[in-house]
């Protein structure tokens, strides 16, 4: 008798097991909630709207300015050594952040190339603001770096706060709220450096 019950509460289990896995993996609509039986870009492809491409787009070309203007200040000599930490800060957090955007991209079926429409976007360098930085050496191009990169950093917390209030998908408004705090945080702190040096 006890055998016979260890063997039906084992096939339950079993086929609750069974019958979880194949409703986390064979879902793609809904709320996206599946109570943490999938991946965290799983969830992604659930819902999102065209703020939510919109965001991924627009956020793309200007992390990888961010991470190209960062490259530019750590390849100086010369240059305060809290600036130079700041960028490596930047580039560190932006370059995952750039791959999770492709990705959600890929998911949504949606295209990451706007078209050109890079520099229209808030805090956007012009090609000659980077001419300029690339130029620059010493404490003029930290002092540079510092003053680009607060307009940049704006920008980029505009465009996510736009993502919070329009935006459907919720790793996306996630990604939005970390890149609002941090940015905030990083824009206070290159502000200070701008007056110590």
């Amino acid at each position: 008798m006890i055998n016979s019950r260890k063997y039906v509460l084992a096939a339950v289990a079993l086929a609750a097991t069974v019958t979880l896995s194949a409703c986390s993996t064979g879902v793609s609509g809904g709320s996206g909630e599946t109570a943490g039986t999938t991946a965290p870009s799983a969830s992604a492809e659930a819902q999102f709207n065209d703020a939510d491409v919109m965001f991924a787009q627009m956020m793309i070309p200007h992390h990888e300015q961010a991470v190209e203007m960062s490259d530019i200040i750590l390849a100086k000599d010369g240059i305060d050594e809290q600036v130079t930490d700041l960028a490596q800060q930047i580039k560190d957090a932006q370059g995952p952040e750039i791959t999770q955007l492709n990705d959600w991209l890929d998911a949504w079926g949606a295209d990451a190339d706007m078209g050109g429409m890079d520099h229209g976007m808030d805090g956007m360098m012009s090609e000659e603001d980077m001419e300029v930085l690339e130029s620059a050496s010493g404490a003029e191009a930290s002092t540079l770096f510092l003053e680009q990169m607060i307009e940049h950093h704006k920008g980029a917390v505009e465009m996510a706060e736009t993502e919070i209030a329009e935006g459907e998908n919720q790793d996306a408004i996630e990604m939005a709220e970390t890149i609002v705090s941090t940015q905030s945080e990083e824009i206070a702190v290159m502000e200070n450096l701008l007056g110590s040096l």
